[in-house]
């Protein structure tokens, strides 16, 4: 196997295995976070930001269908993957500690990256040169409006719930603490 093709099978793994990776990155961080009152705070203002961004995102995308370029995707090409980049950093911030920081990080870091270049490359075979003119901005839709049906169809409600129920267990580890 080349070194492209070893390079783009873990990529490919990685960006499959990204949800199961990261309930044990969650874990992690959860064991080795110290949260207080204004941090979790904090945290949470700031992953409510980026599942607001991928709320939006959602609402405009559909998967598989085309290229989506109405809503953020106006401005920027992988906004899910912003928004999720968002709510790790408030992760981060609530978390408290800098290992439990260093593993959000390595986690983001390298399944994002991973997810993204799949995702591209996937995009690319499935609408071609559609997707090219996207990527140089000459194929701009900026007319869909944002649909709440489009969001649920697109399951952010679940990412939604998982903030919470992270956030909710991070307010007991503290409670429980004091």
């Amino acid at each position: 196997m080349s070194g492209d093709r070893a390079a783009g099978s873990l990529q490919s793994q990685l960006a499959r295995w990204r949800v199961p990776l990261g309930f044990a990155c969650a874990a992690l961080v959860f064991a080795l976070a110290q949260p207080t009152w204004p941090r979790l705070v904090a945290g949470l203002g700031v992953a409510a930001v980026g599942e607001a961004i991928r709320f939006w995102a959602a609402g405009h995308l559909e998967k598989g269908r085309e290229v989506t370029a109405s809503g953020p995707y106006r401005w920027v090409e992988h906004p899910l993957y912003i928004g999720s980049g968002v709510m790790g950093v408030g992760v981060a911030v609530a978390s408290r500690t800098a290992w439990a920081a260093i593993v959000v990080a390595l986690y983001i870091g390298l399944t994002l990256a991973a997810a993204i270049r799949t995702e591209e490359a996937a995009l690319r075979a499935t609408f071609g040169a559609t997707y090219d003119s996207y990527r140089s901005g000459v194929f701009i839709d900026r007319a869909r409006r944002f649909s709440m049906t489009r969001a649920r169809r697109n399951r952010e409600h679940r990412a939604a719930f998982g903030v919470a129920v992270g956030f909710g267990l991070l307010a007991l580890k503290l409670a429980l603490t004091m």
